[in-house]
């Protein structure tokens, strides 16, 4: 296996100190646009890793690295704006290809908080027969949440359940930052697009369907000391996988983003500052959303400054033998234990993890398949048992 691991932040150079303690693959190459950054993620690595520079808007320039360096899986690790023309040059040159978030939606442009428009995902799937004719594999959407969530999604329903009624992905942590006031844990960039986006809630005999932003609001009581944290709907893309391989009657996505980080992100939408749309100030025209993300520190660097935990969890209700039953599948990480570790902050870390567990999976024919798929497509178990050989085990709460 000769990866190609694209991106060279925060989860791409977590990704880097987990896969060099595994030998499954042959080579990894890792570039990102900024050649000093992709040289700093495989500082004092092995041999196998080498870096490059890489524009990945341009499937062309993504193709010609892959053939240059005979790459057989592209891992997809930069933010989702990104996804087609790297999913392009990775299939124009006959690699598989790994992300952790999908082509981006487009709301309905008369009925945004009732009807989708284009769904998270609607680009790559328009092409699954192309990958699957060529023989090709797509995993989709493997991260933490989404990732994690949808094979604790599959695990539930083949091996704790009779029949699902609900699905619900919860997210939630107890995590700070000193020294900041506002210090997101994920990329901003990221984060103003899927909760800003219409949520879309699947149900069964109705499909999917959205509604308006931080609706629904509920506490969750979440586990490892964390607490009940109130959590929300936003866009993400389990709600848009999870239905297409396991029968349930209800799936939702909800975040614990707190009053704080749900006030800020409403300011930033009053204000246009949430538009990824250019505006010319001086003779210089920039995004608002990038001005805000270059505001703000690296989620990357807090690491040192950060402590607490991280939870990301798939809570499922449904019934077992005739009586009912409600449990929640989760993964937790102590940032402390991650930075001893790994020198990443948890966040990052825990959805760098997942992308890794996957491709030795690929690599020692635990997982397989071809077309476009997303996590729950694929028998859960493998995954799950590698994934607590990482250290990080995952565990069943009975709710």
């Amino acid at each position: 296996m000769r990866i190609l691991l694209v991106g060279a932040g925060g989860v791409g150079s977590a990704a880097v100190a987990i896969a060099a303690r595994r030998p499954f693959f042959d080579a990894m190459v890792v570039a990102d646009y900024d050649l000093a950054r992709a040289q700093r993620a495989i500082a004092s690595k092995d041999h196998r890793f080498t870096a490059a520079r890489l524009d990945a808007s341009n499937p062309a320039e993504v193709a010609e690295l892959c053939r240059a360096e005979r790459i057989t899986h592209v891992f997809n690790a930069v933010d989702p704006r990104f996804v087609m023309p790297i999913f392009t040059g990775a299939f124009e040159a006959g690699a598989d290809y790994l992300d952790m978030a999908m082509s981006l939606s487009r709301p309905h442009p008369s009925k945004p908080f009732e009807e989708t428009g284009v769904k998270l995902g609607d680009e790559q799937f328009a092409r699954a027969d192309e990958w699957a004719d060529r023989g090709r594999l797509a995993l989709v959407g493997i991260g933490v949440e989404p990732g994690l969530s949808d094979v604790f999604a599959r695990y539930a329903a083949d091996e704790l359940f009779d029949t699902v009624d609900e699905i619900g992905v919860r997210d939630g942590a107890d995590l700070v930052v000193d020294g900041y006031d506002f210090a997101p844990s994920f990329s901003i960039w990221t984060t103003i697009e899927e909760c800003l986006n219409p949520p879309v809630i699947y149900e069964d005999g109705r499909g999917w369907y959205t509604t308006e932003p931080f609706s629904e609001p509920e506490v969750f009581d979440f586990p490892h000391g964390i607490g009940p944290v109130e959590c929300v709907n936003v866009e993400h893309e389990e709600v848009l996988l999870i239905p297409r391989w396991v029968k349930a009657g209800r799936v939702t996505f909800k975040y614990g983003l707190g009053e704080e980080f749900i006030g800020v992100l409403r300011t930033l939408h009053k204000l246009g500052l949430d538009s990824v749309a250019p505006v010319r100030v001086g003779g210089v025209e920039v995004s608002p959303r990038d001005v805000v993300a270059a505001c703000l520190p690296d989620p990357a660097g807090l690491g040192d400054r950060m402590h607490g935990k991280t939870c990301a969890g798939t809570w499922v209700r449904g019934s077992v033998h005739g009586s009912p039953r409600e449990v929640y599948l989760y993964h937790v990480v102590d940032n402390d234990w991650s930075m001893s570790r790994d020198g990443s902050q948890a966040v990052v870390w825990q959805t760098a993890v997942n992308p890794v567990v996957a491709l030795e999976l690929l690599a020692n024919g635990g997982w397989s398949g071809v077309g476009v798929l997303g996590p729950e497509a694929l028998t859960p178990s493998p995954f799950l048992e590698l994934l607590n050989e990482h250290g990080a085990p995952w565990e069943i709460r009975e709710q």
